[in-house]
């Protein structure tokens, strides 16, 4: 195993270095722009090489069931859709009807939808006839809250990165399942880490590697990801649905609270803006480094708060708690929002 996992770090290194070499090459850049705050024109595919190196995963590791392999095979799929869109710059219809395909297949073949979401002792929330569709609105509401967060060096990757550490933590502390099973959902999750740990030395050039952005190849990618691999955990009943949910908790808070003050406002929603929380954060901060610290920092807490209401009381408690420390977030984030 550890000669694999060398290779596996080779082959991360190898891709994304000619992946970054050949997008300057071949112009594939982002353009600085008045919305946007870099400065130099920036490669944007370091979501395609992330999925290229996570295709090399499913053959290296060879321990994922026939779910695992897909969700990150399909994810391929929609990280070429994300790249379509940072060339040509697709419209939400557009890009909709290219995501749905693999998505559908996941739901409908592969049975990848939730079925319920958690027994809170007084109730059993099973969803029964609308599974399919809550499992599309979740799905779509935590690609594009993945989207959202892509705005500045380093903050999606920290923070998705925190996401699989809390998952990692939770497989070790909640499961009833064999052994070999739960190690192969812990390679499962550490191969999807390792691509994204290495890409931030792309993304921040350490070391003079060219400097590469997730781009919406990259975003759409790790929502998808991050998507089905809680569909999966829920469905396996590897982990309750309510710490599933605290996994995220920060990526669901900014999502709604920066779309209902949108709305509030009387703004446009899903249009590019100055207006999240890590652009509020680094012109409080000056530091893209903090502004990364905070925002990831505040999922773990966020998350550390949640899972000690549901080990100290209840699951219900702790779902309560979720929406009420929303209600919080909210206030704050309405608050302190630009005009």
């Amino acid at each position: 195993m550890s000669i694999t996992i060398a290779i596996y770090f080779l082959i991360n290194f190898i891709i994304l270095y000619f992946i970054g070499k050949i997008s300057y090459f071949l112009k594939l850049v982002d353009i600085p722009s008045k919305r946007k705050i870099h400065t130099k024109a920036t490669a944007y595919t370091g979501g395609i090489a992330i999925s290229i190196i996570l295709l090399f995963a499913i053959i290296l590791f060879d321990t994922f069931d026939k779910r695992m392999s897909l969700i990150l095979s399909s994810a391929f799929l929609i990280s070429i859709v994300g790249f379509i869109d940072d060339k040509y710059t697709l419209n939400i219809g557009g890009k909709l009807s290219l995501q749905i395909i693999p998505i559908i297949y996941l739901i409908f073949f592969e049975n990848l939808n939730l079925h319920q979401i958690g027994n809170y002792n007084f109730f059993y929330a099973d969803l029964g006839s609308f599974s399919i569709s809550f499992t599309l609105l979740a799905l779509l509401f935590l690609f594009y809250a993945f989207n959202y967060f892509d705005g500045i060096d380093g903050v999606l990757g920290f923070t998705t990165i925190s996401v699989f550490a809390i998952l990692y933590f939770l497989i070790l502390k909640h499961n009833n399942h064999y052994l070999v099973e739960i190690l192969n959902v812990e390679i499962f999750l550490f191969s999807i880490s390792i691509p994204i740990i290495v890409f931030l030395l792309f993304n921040f050039s350490i070391l003079n590697f060219p400097k590469l952005f997730l781009g919406d190849s990259g975003s759409l990618l790790l929502g998808f990801i991050v998507s089905f691999t809680l569909i999966y955990f829920a469905n396996e009943n590897f982990i309750h649905p309510i710490l599933l949910a605290w996994s995220v908790v920060i990526f669901v808070y900014e999502f709604l609270s920066i779309n209902i003050i949108r709305i509030l406002k009387r703004k446009k929603l899903f249009q590019a803006g100055k207006d999240h929380l890590h652009h509020m954060l680094l012109d409080k901060t000056k530091s893209i480094f903090l502004s990364n610290l905070f925002i990831s920092a505040l999922n773990v807490v966020l998350f550390s708060i949640g899972y000690l209401s549901y080990l100290i009381v209840n699951e219900l408690t702790s779902l309560i708690l979720f929406i009420i420390l929303f209600i919080i977030f909210f206030v704050f984030r309405f608050s302190y929002a630009k005009n």
